[in-house]
């Protein structure tokens, strides 16, 4: 008995090969004018879908992308507000703190930004306040233990009371969208980030800028344009000239080997910027340690010249036959001392600049070395009529090393004292930042034009004034790169037009 076979659908003589004996079929598969109109809008719609996903797709990263950047933002903005306030609030709990006769308006000139404060006890009776003024100080009424209001702030230091005021702008909430608000019944709308102030009844509510944030996006149309475009256009002109595509085809080839071919010289480029950066870098260790070398082969003979002078002037072996040989050997032990002193600046700054002067970071008490510089600098402050202080002081203590740091606080007073005419006012301000012990120095001097502020700390820079003498420029060079190896910063302010003198600031991390 035979056994039926049933022949696939796909076969010639089956039901796919009927449908392809139909007329409209056999021209579908067999005439390219119909065939790749067809499959170019197919291509074309299906690129189009993918591309208008995408689109949506990216636009919604964007966004989320700009709003999870602007929540990390005022989260941070959120916490330095915090540190802003707690700053404000600890300096008001020195000022309640400290006795009578040492409060004074130099709380001001420690932290600018505070305007007034004012201190009352458990009963409401005023104490004390910063700034005296015809304006009375009203006392705050506000529950729990903080409250905060625009431009200023109150807390309870015991039995109490303390309301400090100050520069509303001294907080920067970065952006004109960002506010800063009392976290009681606040109602964020939609869309809104908000983030509260750790340890005050604030928070910080902000919206995502839909606008830049879809910038970069909106940028990408044309991208997107090209996508749909594309392949129709791509597809037209193989299907029109497809000797061309071979032909394009070929200059790609030739591209690709013409950039192969040019790696190797990229390479050289490379190799030779290399070796110029590394001969840049020995030419630098180079001068420093010349100049290391050539500082300490000139202090060896200026000893003997400023031995024998100093015998000669004193006529340690009997008298030197004519007054004016004595004098004249004072001059030449001044004048070799004031040489040996720019030698040995030259030679520190020299060996800081290669790396070669040892640090050895402790707890260092700032407050306590800063009393000792200014108690050191007094002598030479009486004998010029300058009043040199140490007007506000809070005790803490940095991470430095404090050899380092007593070179940095002399060097700063040595220039304040030097610019700083008979009669003026010196002073020395330390307190302490989150992170940070500052030490402010500010004069009543001629202080920095601006010329020279974009000079000052740049190795052998020179600022002569009338009446003064200065030294090699290097003073600030040295303590600016002793900061900079400590991890700390030095920032220089002051001068001008206004001419009330130089403010330098130096910044240490605290432990």
């Amino acid at each position: 008995m035979a056994q039926a076979t049933t022949r696939p659908w796909y076969r010639p003589d089956g039901a796919f090969a009927a449908v392809l004996q139909r007329p409209l079929a056999r021209r579908l598969t067999r005439d390219a004018r119909f065939t790749i109109p067809i499959c170019i809008v197919l291509i074309c719609g299906s690129f189009t879908a993918a591309a208008l996903l995408q689109m949506r797709l990216d636009r919604s990263h964007a966004l989320a992308q700009a709003a999870g950047f602007e929540s990390e933002r005022v989260k941070s903005v959120a916490e330095a507000t915090g540190r802003t306030l707690d700053r404000y609030a600890r300096l008001g709990t020195v000022f309640a703190a400290s006795p009578q006769q040492y409060r004074s308006a130099d709380l001001g000139r420690a932290e600018p930004a505070i305007r007034d404060i004012g201190v009352w006890d458990a009963l409401g009776n005023y104490q004390a306040r910063l700034r005296a003024a015809d304006t009375p100080l009203t006392r705050p009424e506000f529950a729990g233990s903080r409250t905060s209001f625009p431009g200023g702030l109150a807390f309870r230091d015991g039995n109490q009371t303390v309301a400090v005021l100050f520069d509303p702008a001294s907080i920067d909430l970065g952006s004109h969208r960002t506010a800063l608000l009392p976290s009681s019944g606040l109602r964020a709308a939609d869309g809104a980030l908000v983030a509260s102030v750790p340890g005050w009844p604030l928070a910080v509510m902000t919206s995502v800028d839909e606008k830049n944030a879809l910038a970069s996006w909106a940028q990408t149309l044309p991208l997107y344009l090209f996508v749909i475009l594309g392949p129709a256009l791509v597809g037209g002109w193989l299907a029109a000239l497809f000797v061309g595509a071979f032909e394009r085809h070929a200059k790609a080839s030739q591209a690709i080997r013409a950039l192969k071919s040019t790696r190797p010289v990229e390479a050289k480029l490379m190799v030779r910027l290399a070796n110029a950066e590394r001969g840049a870098m020995e030419a630098l260790r180079s001068k420093s340690e010349f100049i290391a070398h050539m500082s300490h082969e000139l202090r060896t003979p200026l000893n003997a010249v400023i031995g024998f002078s100093e015998i000669i002037a004193q006529e340690f072996y009997g008298p030197a036959g004519h007054p004016k040989y004595g004098e004249y050997a004072r001059d030449i032990g001044n004048a070799g001392r004031n040489l040996h002193a720019k030698i040995g600046d030259i030679l520190e700054f020299a060996n800081i600049e290669a790396g070669r002067h040892p640090l050895e970071e402790e707890a260092v008490e700032l407050s306590a070395l800063a009393q000792a510089c200014v108690d050191e600098q007094e002598g030479r402050a009486f004998s010029r009529r300058i009043s040199l202080s140490l007007a506000f002081r809070e005790e803490g203590r940095v991470r430095a090393d404090s050899r380092a740091v007593r070179r940095i606080l002399t060097n700063l007073l040595t220039n304040a004292l030097t610019y700083t005419a008979e009669g003026g006012i010196v002073r020395v301000d330390v307190h302490f930042d989150e992170g940070a012990g500052i030490v402010t120095l500010s004069d009543s001097g001629m202080g920095f034009t601006a010329k020279e502020m974009a000079k000052a700390g740049k190795p052998f820079q020179r600022f002569d004034r009338n009446g003064t003498v200065t030294g090699a420029g290097l003073g600030l060079a040295i303590a600016m790169e002793l900061a900079r190896r400590m991890g700390g910063t030095m920032q220089l302010a002051g001068g001008g037009e206004a001419a009330r003198g130089a403010i330098m600031e130096l910044r240490l991390p605290r432990l």
